[in-house]
């Protein structure tokens, strides 16, 4: 049930067969509908998902009341919100599924048994972690060194199936520009 997730995995750690064992038994797995909720604003986040199907989004609402994403993920991503889960506070931001989609569900509080139990998890989710910060330092760096067109077109080179699967309006608004702008950039091809 989440192969998926354990070659994932095995891309950055070798878990033996016991401990895989060990890890699917403190996962759940939840299909999400397109447009529900795994997280609210305002609630505590209690767990990592990591995408087997589909596509999710985060994003929080401006004073404006616009919507601002600011991560996608699809299959084998995972997406949380760090602050809220280690601080235990409410969150800021929801978290949507874009498509109908499979997850698997770790809790913060398997998580951490995970961690006693099998150290190369722990070394797993530093892995990532590096990996993440790289790519916001990245996507920070692009949205004040480049132009609307070159930040679109950076984004289709480094992730074409994000293109393809995110709306139109969505995509604008995680590059930092309206929709109106990328119909324009696109039309230009």
């Amino acid at each position: 049930m989440f192969e998926t997730l354990l070659a994932h995995i095995d891309r950055f750690v070798k878990l033996s067969d016991t401990e895989q064992q060990i890890l699917t038994n403190h996962l759940s797995l939840q299909h999400i509908g397109k447009k529900e909720y795994i997280l609210n604003e305002g609630d505590v986040c209690n767990a990592n998902y990591f995408i087997m199907k589909g596509l999710l989004r985060m994003y929080f609402i401006k004073d404006t009341g616009q919507e601002q994403t600011i991560q996608f993920a699809l299959e084998n991503w995972w997406i949380t919100d760090y602050t809220s889960l280690e601080s235990r506070q409410p969150s800021g931001y929801f978290i949507q599924a874009i498509e109908n989609s499979e997850i698997a569900v770790l809790t913060k509080a398997n998580r951490e048994i995970l961690f006693q139990q099998i150290p190369q998890l722990e070394r797993y989710f530093r892995l990532l972690l590096q990996r993440m910060h790289a790519a916001n330092l990245m996507r920070i760096q692009y949205l004040f060194d480049l132009s609307v067109e070159e930040r679109y077109h950076q984004f289709n080179a480094r992730f074409p199936e994000f293109v393809q699967r995110i709306p139109q309006y969505m995509l604008a608004v995680y590059l930092g520009f309206t929709p109106e702008v990328l119909s324009k950039i696109r039309a230009k091809k």
